[in-house]
């Protein structure tokens, strides 16, 4: 007999056992292969998993429950250390899975160049979809450093693939000038500085689109998420955070998936940094999978 886990902190809470008939699955991207300055956010899943255990199941702003979601923790990929490549097959790999199953991916980085991978598993399966991508930087480098794979590079990679109109970035405040020109002469679409007003103006434009989240949080102002690589002042709160995510579940746009992803625990003693991560997470799990 194995005891039930659902309340062990190996796991999200109130995560349910099985796969079979879950809708949504949560599963963790431990890489933090190709970091620019502190590394780290490969212990993010693990520890946004054991704060879970503070949080109430019962979200009071959506009046719903972790249990509606009908969600699985798969656990960690098991991502072979310092492969960067093989890392981000084996993430496509396995969305691509999820997706073919009819499973809601919900994933934990991990830096942020794990969501370029699971783009493009989205991208085999979807034809017409948009990114919604709440971040301090703008992640626009073709390469860093020479290195074509690196944390720096997502949000570029993946307009490539879907079209730089499909991608909408909310809350930035650093970058190259030439990501911000690039961004300007592409079509993509770029909000620096704030969240709310600029997603309130972008929702009804996106009525009956499919939508990708990926939130880094370092959106959010370091006083309240010191645990990240690298932080930014000048960032959004806790509150601001929260209120998007519940916009995005109101509003009139089908999510296919979503991701958190840049949480380092060893930068925050107080674990506040994890615990905002989890306390979104659950919102995004209540608010997202239908």
């Amino acid at each position: 007999m194995r005891f039930d886990e659902a309340y062990s902190g190996k796991v999200f809470i109130a995560s349910q056992p099985t796969h079979e008939d879950a809708k949504g699955v949560l599963y963790g991207m431990p890489m933090d292969w190709t970091v620019s300055f502190r590394p780290g956010s490969r212990f993010g899943p693990a520890r946004i998993r054991e704060v879970s255990l503070g949080l109430e199941e019962y979200s009071p702003y959506l009046d719903g429950d972790i249990a509606d979601a009908k969600l699985f923790d798969a656990g960690d990929i098991p991502l072979p250390f310092g492969n960067a490549q093989k890392s981000l097959d084996m993430i496509e790999e396995y969305v691509d899975s999820l997706l073919t199953a009819g499973k809601f991916p919900l994933g934990m980085g991990g830096e942020h160049l794990v969501t370029w991978p699971v783009v493009k598993a989205f991208d085999k399966h979807y034809e017409d979809f948009v990114v919604l991508h709440f971040d301090a930087h703008t992640d626009l480098r073709d390469s860093y450093e020479g290195e074509p794979l690196s944390h720096s590079t997502p949000l570029k990679k993946i307009a490539n693939l879907i079209g730089p109109e499909n991608c909408y970035s909310f809350g930035i405040r650093s970058g190259m000038k030439e990501e911000f020109e690039w961004a300007k002469t592409s079509g993509y679409n770029l909000f620096k500085y704030e969240i709310v007003e600029p997603l309130k103006a972008v929702l009804p434009k996106l009525a009956g689109k499919k939508v990708y989240v990926t939130i880094d949080i370092d959106v959010l102002d370091p006083s309240a998420a010191p645990g990240t690589g690298t932080q930014e002042i000048g960032g959004v709160t806790t509150k601001e955070l929260l209120e998007v995510v519940h916009m995005i579940a109101r509003a009139d746009v089908d999510v296919i998936g979503a991701d958190l992803v840049e949480v380092c625990p060893a930068y925050d003693q107080s674990d506040m940094t994890a615990i905002a991560a989890a306390k979104v997470l659950r919102e995004m799990m209540i608010g997202f999978i239908k």
